[in-house]
């Protein structure tokens, strides 16, 4: 599936990253195959976005109700990178950021805010 990507779209703990994008190897109406770290994982279709590329804009991830690894001065919300996937936290509302791990300067998403409920 050249060019197909996906990301979680629900609050669901199945080995993805929230606000991450995984490349769909394959893609069927119940279940997707995604890579993850060079590795394959089949996710039910229904709860992923797919799209043909993935955007080159962070990611605005609502944080997880059973968050354990995120600090909690980042508050309700934070932002993953689109080349490295690294997770940061957001301040006041700007247009772009830098990724600390990556160096890369992307515009962030606040319209399409990662649904996560």
């Amino acid at each position: 599936m050249p060019g197909m990507w996906a990301r979680l779209a629900a609050d669901l703990n199945i080995r993805l990253r929230r606000g991450a994008w995984y490349r769909i190897t394959q893609l069927g109406p119940l279940q997707a195959v995604v890579e993850v770290r060079g590795r394959s994982l089949e996710v039910p279709s229904a709860f992923l976005q797919v799209v043909d590329s993935p955007p080159r804009t962070w990611s605005v991830v609502v944080r997880p109700s059973d968050a354990v690894r995120l600090p909690v001065d980042w508050g309700d919300r934070y932002a993953v990178c689109p080349n490295c996937s690294a997770r940061a936290p957001l301040g006041e509302r700007v247009p772009s950021m830098s990724c600390t791990r990556c160096g890369g300067e992307y515009e962030i998403a606040w319209s399409l805010d990662h649904y996560l409920a």
